[in-house]
């Protein structure tokens, strides 16, 4: 008797159901040859549903974890199967390729969860069915003859989909008939399971061998219970046996911390009997955290590997003080370079701190100042790994270069370029390279990058790359962080202050640009700010010569013999090319550029191109206009091979080019000290990149000039960009997601506005239904094996579950779009439909929430516009009346969600067939100069010690200052109060001028109460009476509510007009809500008491 006996009724069944049986009978003698063979039978039946089922497409490859993470494979058979499904996997693959023995309970489990998956089989394609329940009973029978299985067959699958060919249709049918009946057996998710199926996992991902390297429930007596005995449920040991760490596991739905004190005396019973504090994780699965005894308890990707913790007490054991550090000075001897060296060190010793951020000028020598912390760290015993990240190739090998030259002792490895010397004890790598090595370098001992492997990450040009998805990175390496950064932004969402966790505007140590230049250790510049006619005002038909007129409409006269009156300056560069504006440009270059070799020869010049195109076209009229100078131009972009080649030529100052012609590459983190001159030929609209740019011009360079020191470079703008920015302004840099990525958070937000009573109508509640279909298969179908999926595995989990889309709460669609959004990858589909699918989606959500849409129309109106001027093709002629209603009536005044899917659905694969010209215009017309300014340096930009970040940073810092806790608890402030904080804002922390010119005539408790904000228990005793009177119904509460949650946050409410917007009138208005007035002059009262409480009476 076995518990898979049901199968063998069903021939169909048979090529899994004997390995099925086989796997129960051999449990006794062997569980790890049973859990080999669940493996196998499970592979086996997984095929013949591919076989049989014609909803299944084949991936692009048949390995089983391919088969299994299908999305197809993963909506038939549901979350719960599938999560049985794949510890099996996970088990079975480590009983086959790493000879692991495997408990009889591990083995025991997964024949469970193979039952599970075969009664499933059974439920959907057999002929009939009979309910099955595991019979645990059944695995302690004695040993029996086990039925003999070829190990050695391979199910060849598509010869097995042509050999069930017949079936197919019949199967499809049954399993879609039979299949939304089926009752899932849901796993219960106990402390041993979360065990087996998540911790166990991370385990065997970071190389432990259960019974070697771990041991479970280990019995450790003096415990203070009843029978002072206690059971640690991991204990990690070293090749000595002695305990390197140990694990507390709590089921999944508990908080892992439930089991902090749990492991304190677990950790100190250990330390007592082998003289050693064991490192400690709590765990539940999902979140993990370590305390190893010197940082506070924090939050880790995944357990450490063995070699990780024992390398953790190794350094342990050599580290000595930073307190008192010895910089060497000939690799950073300048005295900035070493006040970052002690600031840093400070920040890690004395401070305990794990993140540092230095902000220094471009040029000043940032590799060299990490290059002489890593050489302190390295001597004092604090780091033995160290990974250097950048976002560039160029990045990762100038740098590599530099550690060699200063620290020529140390293995160093580029991943982008080595494949073959992962061991060194420092790496370079770009982001995504980094990303791809995670997962798939291993060693003898298993994964290699494994989240404690590295001692030290250093962060190059923090400002760009450590947003976004490689924010990833760092989550999942856990080691102390250095960020370098000449230009930290400092922006809500991509804040870089707050990666760091430090205040905004104060770096662990900041050396300003113009301090530089003071010192002589930056040189200065000056800028040529020229206004070309063309490139200011766009190219006006009626301005033109008599000849440039002819060239103009022989140009752009259109197939209707209409012409444009005007070109706009936006199309130059872009898709117009005018020879004369770059000629202008290129003269002004040669005449006004700073030169060498007494004036023979221009200084190393970049030129920052528009694109690419923009760029060859420079190229080209140069070698036009000096035909006798071969070779001294060169464009370095992103579309050529070989480019490190190109940018060493460049570097080399006995070597031509002379000018380099870029297109982004040579923009941030190139190092070429005898540059002299840059041409700005392309507007720059992030100030962080401008200010970056120009580095590329501060490095000294001794005897450059004849003899002579470089003391300043030139800056040629044609583009207005210092004008723009003096006018403060630019744009940071979007938090950009994938398209699809944006859909699915667009989706999660419109699915929750549905929920409302208003719209479950017939029509909204199944497209309500589809988007949610479409969010869960998109989470189903996540690679849980990936590093970067494992990260938010506790979100990921959470929305592969049907019933959490059943009631979305706001908190929900924040998570969805910050948790899980960034992971949801591209899918096959046309560009232009999902951009098309992006833009209704968005009016859709727009109009949900009652927002203007004005852009969002105009955009969809021109994409009608473009489908109907091709209306010959007979799949756009079939939507004629649709496109006629939308261009020709009033039908998006009055359209609501059921139109706009309507448009949507009915126009998404059709916007593929508008056409789009990509003519590149050539021109020659004659280009004018309408003014030339030269300009000292402007070099305030830098902003880190400006009185705003000063003041605020005191304020956040001293929250238990008697003033500002009182306006922090709602408590009036004396006249008495307010000369106190004149004095801390006014004599301490700046002056009197300085605030004025910041805040203008703004009260200081104004001030300070919107920085600290109200305290919640403050604000809900201000409002008690409305909060708790009975009187109030449940909506009013809500509006109540809501005033208190904006004041704990603001501080004030001043502006009574935010009550007239979400979520205040999610309710209703201030007068459907409040038909008697006297309580809502009573609630304004309140708004006016907390108001003045700010401000001495």
């Amino acid at each position: 008797m076995s518990n898979f006996t049901f199968l063998q009724s069903t021939p169909a069944f048979a090529s899994f159901a004997t390995v099925a049986v086989a796997a129960e009978k051999i449990l006794p003698i062997d569980p790890s040859a049973a859990v080999i063979n669940c493996r196998r039978a499970m592979e086996f039946a997984v095929k013949w549903m591919y076989s049989v089922d014609g909803s299944l497409v084949l991936p692009y490859d048949d390995r089983l974890a391919s088969l299994m993470d299908n999305e197809d494979f993963r909506d038939v058979v549901g979350p719960d199967v599938h999560q049985r499904m794949k510890l099996i996997r996970l088990l079975g693959n480590q009983a086959a390729h790493n000879s692991r023995n495997i408990t009889r309970e591990q083995a025991a489990l997964c024949l469970e969860n193979l039952h599970c998956f075969l009664d499933f089989i059974a439920y959907c394609y057999a002929d009939t069915y009979e309910p099955q329940v595991f019979d645990p009973a059944l695995l302690d029978a004695p040993a029996q003859p086990v039925p003999v299985v070829d190990n050695t067959t391979e199910i060849e699958l598509k010869k097995l989909i042509a050999e069930n060919a017949a079936l197919r249709e019949e199967l499809t049918a049954r399993r879609e008939a039979q299949q939304p009946t089926y009752v899932p057996k849901p796993l219960d998710l106990s402390e041993y399971k979360t065990r087996k199926i998540y911790i166990d996992a991370m385990l065997i991902d970071a190389g432990w061998v259960e019974g070697r390297d771990w041991l479970n429930e280990v019995e450790l007596p003096g415990m203070p219970n009843h029978s002072e005995v206690g059971y640690a449920d991991y204990v990690l040991y070293d090749d000595m046996h002695k305990p390197l760490a140990i694990i507390e596991a709590k089921r999944m739905c508990v908080d892992a911390s439930k089991g902090r004190q749990q492991a304190k005396l677990y950790a100190d019973i250990l330390e007592k009997q082998y003289g050693r504090r064991p490192v400690v994780f709590l765990t539940n699965g999902f979140d993990t955290y370590i305390n190893d005894g010197q940082y506070p308890e924090r939050r880790v990707s995944c357990i450490y590997a063995k070699r990780d913790l024992e390398k953790l007490f190794n350094l342990r054991r050599m580290r000595t003080s930073l307190k008192h550090v010895t910089v060497n000075p000939s690799i950073a001897g300048r005295y900035y370079q070493e006040g970052a060296i002690k600031a840093v060190c400070e920040a890690f010793d004395q401070k305990n701190r794990r993140k540092a951020l230095l902000v220094m000028a471009t040029g000043s020598g940032k590799t060299r100042t990490c290059i002489a912390l890593c050489d302190v760290l390295l001597q004092h015993g604090w780091v033995k790994n160290i990974l250097f990240l950048a976002d560039r190739n160029s990045l990762v090998t100038q740098a590599k270069r530099s550690f060699v030259n200063l620290l020529p002792d140390l293995s160093v490895t580029n991943l982008c370029e080595e494949k073959d010397n992962y061991t060194a004890h420092c790496v370079f790598s770009t982001y995504q390279t980094m990303m791809n090595c995670i997962d798939s370098v291993r060693d003898e001992q298993g994964k290699l990058f494994t989240c404690g492997h590295f001692d030290l990450i250093i962060c190059d040009e923090a400002h760009r790359s450590i947003y976004n998805k490689y924010r990833d990175i760092f989550n999942y390496f856990d080691a102390p962080l250095v960020g370098l950064t000449a230009t930290p932004k400092d922006e809500i969402d991509k804040n870089t202050y707050d990666v760091f966790d430090l205040e905004s505007g104060v770096p662990t140590y900041g050396y300003e640009l113009a301090q530089a230049v003071k010192d002589g250790y930056l040189v200065d510049y000056m800028s040529v700010e020229t206004t070309l006619k063309f490139l200011d005002q766009g190219i006006v038909y009626d301005e033109l010569s008599d000849e440039d007129k002819q060239e103009y409409e022989d140009t752009f006269t259109d197939e209707n013999g209409e012409l444009p009156e005007q070109i706009n300056s936006s199309a130059l560069n872009e898709w117009i090319f005018n020879e004369d504006t770059i000629r202008e440009v290129l003269h002004i270059l040669m005449e006004k550029g700073l030169r060498i070799d007494y004036g023979e020869k221009l200084g190393k010049t970049i030129i920052f191109a528009k694109n690419h195109p923009h760029a060859e076209k420079i190229f080209e009229v140069f070698n036009k206009e000096y035909p006798h100078l071969p070779g001294y131009a060169k464009v370095i972009d992103n579309y050529m091979t070989y480019a490190q080649s190109a940018i060493d030529e460049f570097s080399d100052p006995k070597k031509l080019p002379q000018i380099a012609i870029s297109v982004d590459m040579l923009d941030t983190g190139i190092d070429v000290p005898e540059v002299l001159n840059l041409v700005f030929f392309k507007k720059v609209m992030s100030k962080a990149k401008f200010w970056q740019m120009i580095g590329r011009g501060t490095r000294l360079c001794p005897y450059l000039l004849d003899g002579a020191d470089k003391e300043k470079f030139y800056i040629f703008d044609f583009c207005g960009n210092f004008e723009f920015f003096r006018m403060c302004k630019g744009h940071p840099t979007a938090n950009q997601l994938t398209l699809q990525g944006a859909i699915f958070s667009l989706k999660a937000q419109i699915a929750f506005k549905l929920q409302d009573l208003a719209y479950q109508t017939k029509e909204l509640i199944p497209f309500r239904q589809g988007l949610v279909a479409d969010m869960l298969a998109k989470v189903q179908e996540l690679n849980r094996e990936n590093f970067a999926v494992r990260l938010h595995l506790r979100y990921v989990e959470k929305f592969s579950n049907p019933k959490s889309y059943e009631a979305l709460t706001y908190e929900d669609t924040l998570l969805m779009g910050s948790e899980l959004a960034p992971l949801v990858a591209p899918d096959q589909d046309d560009a232009k439909a999902v951009r098309f699918d992006a833009l209704m989606y968005g009016i859709e959500l727009a109009y949900l929430i009652g927002k203007k849409y004005a852009r969002a129309r105009n955009d969809l109106l021109g994409k009608v516009r473009g489908i109907a001027s091709v209306a010959n093709i007979p799949e756009i002629m079939a939507q004629s009346e649709l496109l006629n209603k939308i261009l020709n009536t009033d039908y998006l005044d009055h359209a609501g969600i059921n139109e706009f899917e309507h448009i949507r659905e009915n126009l998404r694969d059709l916007v593929k067939y508008i056409p789009y010209s990509k003519h590149v215009y050539e021109t020659n017309f004659t280009d004018e100069v309408l003014s030339m300014e030269w300009h000292e340096s402007e070099l305030e930009n830098d902003d880190l010690q400006n009185y705003k970040a000063k003041a605020e940073f005191y304020v956040r810092q001293h929250q238990d200052h008697l003033v500002i806790a009182k306006l922090k608890k709602n408590v009036p402030l004396t006249h008495l109060d307010v000369e106190t904080l004149e004095k801390i804002l006014w004599s301490e922390v700046g002056t009197r001028e300085d605030y004025e010119a910041e805040y203008g005539k703004k009260p200081l408790g104004e001030f300070v109460r919107e920085i600290v904000g109200l305290d919640m228990n403050a604000a809900k005793e201000a409002f008690a009476q409305y909060l708790n009177d009975t009187t109030l119904d449940s909506r009013q509460i809500y509006f109540v509510n809501q005033i208190v949650e904006y004041i704990v946050h603001n501080g004030l409410m001043k502006d009574l007009s935010v009550l007239q917007e979400p979520p205040f009138t999610d309710q209703g208005s201030v007068v459907e809500l409040f038909t008697d007035l006297t309580v809502w002059l009573g609630i304004r009262a309140v708004i006016n008491r907390i108001n003045s409480n700010a401000i001495a009476s």
